[in-house]
């Protein structure tokens, strides 16, 4: 890889070099570096149109790492990858997308994922976007992530995009059974025209399932975001959704939050706040010799941590 593609990896993957366990890294098309363990199988799909990663029941304290980078102008692509997470095990996969594009023409890929989370088995699923390069080409990141989760099993998706991509439509669908949790973490910030939409589904099929979709996010300059949330209670189980924006300039952000109790003993809960920075914040950070961008910036900083 050349620095460009190796500063992107870092982005998107907190990677420096070669990662531990398994990994597959995906650079402009085509595979930079495959990696299975004893543990976690990867196996491509025909055509190099994405990965089939198995992991055995009970493996545990293992990764998978499978980043993509695109750094061609005018190159799209669809990639799909299917997750079989065996039962009882506990791992942790880092995907993401960065795009680095500095021609004319837009640079898109769409990748959809598919997770088959087997019973007391736990997963933390980590996905960041980003976006540089100075052309008028656009950079364009669809991510569909589908989640199938067994009885008593564990999915939690930290979902970071705070930089450069000029549009995003985030669909994630999840299917719970009895004593299933889901917890999602999205934090988002656009910016000059940027837009981004996120949609989530949550089914609580079985009894005792647990969700929590929260989004955090900062809209700036004339960008537009929309948090579109529904969550189906159709057990006794409880769900919550929550989205948590700060609007700035020109920007436009629009909440949808739903909920769908088709259960007697169902208990969904959701909340929604859209606001701009409070001036006494502004003002308690600037008595301490910040300037007025400085103290923004400090605030929309802890903000999406």
């Amino acid at each position: 890889m050349d620095d460009i593609q190796k500063r992107i990896l870092s982005e998107v993957a907190d990677l420096h070099g070669v990662p531990e366990g398994a990994y597959n890294i995906r650079v402009d098309g085509g595979s930079a570096g495959r990696r299975s363990t004893e543990n976690i199988e990867i196996i491509p799909k025909p055509e190099g149109s994405g990965l089939d990663i198995r992991i055995k029941p009970g493996t545990r304290r293992e990764s998978v790492h499978i980043p993509v980078i695109l750094s061609k102008t005018g190159m799209k692509e669809v990639v799909y990858n299917d997750f079989y997470i065996g039962e009882d095990s506990d791992v942790v996969i880092v995907a993401g997308c960065g795009i680095h594009n500095c021609g004319n023409q837009d640079s898109q890929h769409d990748g959809i994922h598919r997770f088959f989370v087997g019973r007391g088995a736990k997963m933390r699923y980590v996905e960041k976007h980003y976006g540089e390069g100075d052309g008028s080409g656009k950079r364009i990141l669809n991510p569909v992530t589908e989640l199938h989760l067994e009885a008593d099993s564990t999915a939690e998706l930290e979902m970071v995009q705070i930089r450069g991509v000029d549009s995003t439509e985030r669909v994630t669908t999840a299917e719970l059974a009895e004593g299933a949790r889901l917890v999602v973490q999205e934090r988002l910030m656009t910016h000059g025209s940027q837009s981004a939409v996120s949609v989530y589904k949550v089914d609580m099929n079985g009894e005792n399932s647990t969700s929590d979709v929260v989004s955090r996010s900062v809209a700036r300059d004339d960008s537009y975001q929309k948090f579109d949330a529904l969550i189906n209670g159709n057990a006794p189980c409880r769900g919550h959704s929550e989205c948590d924006a700060i609007i700035m300039d020109r920007a436009r952000v629009l909440a949808v939050p739903q909920l769908d109790a088709n259960n007697i003993d169902a208990a969904l809960i959701h909340e929604a706040a859209i606001g701009k920075i409070a001036g006494d914040q502004l003002i308690k950070l600037m008595t301490l010799g910040l300037t007025e961008a400085e103290a923004e910036e400090q605030i929309i900083n802890g903000f999406l941590k």
